[in-house]
């Protein structure tokens, strides 16, 4: 099936799009697109990709679900667009960023400037109901998104995977720790983000590793 996704992404994954479970979920997700209010617009499903090509990828963060509330889903996870608020997580890395490397906090919660330097913002599950969070889990995406990070895993090195929560740590488990850096600590939400979030100084430490290996480290600004 034609996909549209950034080129380098579509060749890599170019088997999955063939595969049974895909074809079921692109049906499913057609339909309820069709029948119900469903984030993100349907031309961002796959933005995260379409800004961070494979072959750019430097950094991969991964979350759960899209936000659910309107206008905040743009297909990356933890980021919201100019002019949307900050939602609670975003707000605590921000805070992390700030007391681990200084950075001040940004007016707006847009990450598609990370994304264009290298770092992939994957959802687990790349679509949502409105309001009904988790609401298009078990569907195929988890299927999906686990093939993108064993690609990654596989065919690069040197990555750093931010894995926050007992959710990405469990998606990141078959990561190759030989070959990347894996940053796990609990997850960023106002609920745990004081028993191990703050202070887990990942964003210095990312850059630290990507320098020590020759790549180019990332503005978190």
């Amino acid at each position: 099936m034609d996909v549209k996704i950034d080129p380098a992404w579509k060749s890599k994954l170019q088997e999955e799009f063939g595969k049974e479970y895909f074809l079921r979920l692109a049906e499913f997700v057609k339909e309820e697109y069709k029948a119900n209010t469903i984030y993100p617009p349907g031309s961002l499903i796959f933005n995260s990709f379409n800004l961070c090509p494979f072959q750019n990828v430097k950094v991969v963060i991964i979350g759960q679900d899209p936000y659910h509330g309107p206008g905040q889903a743009h297909g990356l996870c933890f980021s919201v667009r100019e002019g949307v608020d900050i939602p609670p997580s975003l707000i605590n890395i921000f805070k992390e960023i700030e007391s681990d490397i200084g950075i001040k906090r940004p007016t707006d919660g847009n990450l598609e400037r990370w994304a264009s330097q290298g770092v992939l913002l994957l959802n687990a599950t790349l679509t949502v109901r409105a309001h009904q969070a988790g609401s298009h889990q078990k569907k195929g995406w988890e299927q999906f998104t686990d093939s993108v990070i064993s690609k990654l895993n596989s065919e690069k090195q040197n990555i750093v995977f931010f894995l926050w929560g007992a959710y990405a740590q469990k998606k990141g488990e078959a990561i190759d720790r030989s070959k990347h850096l894996v940053l796990e600590s609990v997850h960023p939400s106002p609920l745990s983000a004081s028993r191990g979030f703050f202070g887990n100084k990942h964003f210095s430490r990312c850059n630290n590793y990507l320098t020590a290996h020759g790549i180019e480290p990332i503005n978190w600004q």
